[in-house]
């Protein structure tokens, strides 16, 4: 499902793309293309941009391709999902101890758009760090 998202091929074009955007989060996945993490998480992205395209845009990074931010983010897992917002990277409390990403798949299409939105306003208030309209910590999951 990658294909129906923007890709950044470069180091450059992922800066460009935070840079520029003013009035919007920009949304970044890194992870493989053809990782199967990353397929369920496109597949949600995909389904998702046209509902979140008025204060979202979304992009898919290749990290193979484009690995100049694997250590600065800690790009490490299957697949990631960072936000930012006016050049800022925005930070979000999803009750998982990391609140710098998102690192699992999400298939919720719903949940997914309640963290964007959350991000959205959030940031456009000044904050740095949101809190996640769901708690993800595992003590929960039986």
């Amino acid at each position: 499902m990658s294909y129906l998202l923007p890709h950044l091929r470069s180091g450059w074009a992922v800066d460009q793309a935070i840079l520029t955007e003013e009035d919007r989060v920009v949304c970044l996945r890194f992870g493989r293309d053809g990782d199967e993490t990353c397929m369920l998480m496109d597949e949600t992205l995909s389904s998702v941009s046209e509902k979140v395209k008025n204060f979202a845009i979304l992009y898919c990074v290749d990290i193979e391709e484009v690995p100049d931010f694997n250590t600065m983010y800690e790009l490490y897992d299957p697949c990631t999902v960072m936000f930012f917002f006016r050049n800022k990277h925005i930070m979000i409390d999803l009750g998982t101890g990391n609140n710098n990403k998102i690192n699992w798949a999400m298939d919720d299409k719903q949940e997914f758009i309640d963290i964007v939105e959350t991000v959205f306003s959030g940031a456009r208030k000044g904050r740095g760090l949101v809190i996640s309209p769901k708690d993800y910590s595992t003590k929960y999951r039986y």
